[in-house]
């Protein structure tokens, strides 16, 4: 394992909501460390990462719970796998959490009493540079979260045509310059192949002449190509009706985004299953031909002042949650 450190974004926040049947998002008691909620069942974590969230949700959880854990990282799976070494509850699949359903159903599962979800990338696949997710360490421009399959970043740039380019750096990065961006990244590889991450940082920042204060020009590039490689808006959209089918009754979602286009997507998902009669509301119909909500929104929270103030890659992060209404669909 390597020694890079992930520090857990909104801890109690994310499994306080999971266990506690009170939990509301405006409810500031809910971001403090509260005792044992001693919770049965099956519950899931669909971002191990390095398993905080996990440790601290499995505190709660009966000695007779299941913990089921799912990543595409080789290097959070080594993590995982200690972690089930040490604690029998938990079972490790090295797959994506769209796959969630598919792996329970072989597993007899067939409802669960809760799911989080970190999206996003974890800060030891930012610091390590051979990664190729930062911007700010040279290494080989890789960005693929599972390493032992896909295209890399590299290859990717070499074969995508401009306009293939300028429309992934635009719609997954919401880069204004990314035409720019993509005719110099063209220029570029007809000299030579751009093989490291800082080369294509500096291609960036060569056309990129204004950015937010505090921001770096590849920023948004980064991300979207990580984005796009590695199938993140796809994935959660595949997902989110799936974890809808598994919970049961007032079982929880808690789904934390980092990235406005994740997060829209959640919160569009949990508002259509929470007012379903909303785009019913012009139709002639009576209340008891509406259809019934199956999910009751939580609302959303994000990071204290503190917590930004001690980890400041926590500052975008946005925690939305929804509990299970025992309607079927």
């Amino acid at each position: 394992m390597t020694g890079f450190v992930h520090k857990t974004v909104l801890l109690n926040e994310t499994v306080n909501a999971l266990v506690y049947p009170e939990y509301h998002a405006k409810d500031s008691a809910m971001c403090n460390v509260l005792p044992v909620a001693n919770k049965t069942g099956t519950f899931v974590d669909g971002t191990f990462g390095r398993g905080g969230h996990s440790r601290a949700l499995l505190r709660h959880l009966a000695a007779d719970a299941r913990l089921i854990v799912f990543d595409k990282d080789p290097e959070a799976i080594q993590s995982a796998n200690e972690l089930a070494l040490e604690d029998k509850r938990v079972t490790v699949i090295h797959d994506a959490f769209s796959s969630m359903q598919e792996h329970l159903s072989a597993m007899g599962i067939t409802n669960i009493q809760g799911v989080m979800l970190d999206l996003g990338i974890s800060s030891p696949q930012i610091d390590d540079a051979s990664r190729g997710f930062s911007f700010m360490k040279d290494g080989p421009l890789d960005m693929r979260m599972d390493s032992s399959r896909g295209m890399t970043a590299a290859q990717w740039l070499h074969e995508a045509s401009v306009e293939e380019i300028k429309e992934v750096i635009k719609n997954y990065g919401e880069e204004r310059y990314a035409f720019q961006i993509a005719k110099t990244i063209d220029r570029r590889r007809q000299e030579q192949p751009i093989r490291t991450t800082l080369e294509l940082a500096e291609l960036i920042s060569s056309c990129v002449r204004t950015r937010e204060k505090g921001q770096h020009p590849a920023t948004r590039t980064f991300q979207a190509i990580r984005i796009f490689l590695n199938e993140e808006l796809q994935e959660l959209s595949r997902s989110l009706t799936s974890i809808l089918t598994l919970l049961d009754t007032q079982a929880r979602m808690a789904i934390i985004s980092f990235h406005s286009l994740e997060d829209r997507m959640v919160k569009q998902f949990i508002s259509a299953a929470s007012k379903p009669g909303a785009a019913y509301s012009r139709l002639p119909l009576r209340e008891s031909e509406m259809p019934q909500a199956t999910l009751l929104d939580l609302g959303k929270r994000k990071p204290s002042e503190k917590e930004v103030e001690e980890n400041p890659r926590s500052r975008s992060a946005i925690l939305r949650v929804a509990q299970r209404t025992g309607v079927t669909r």
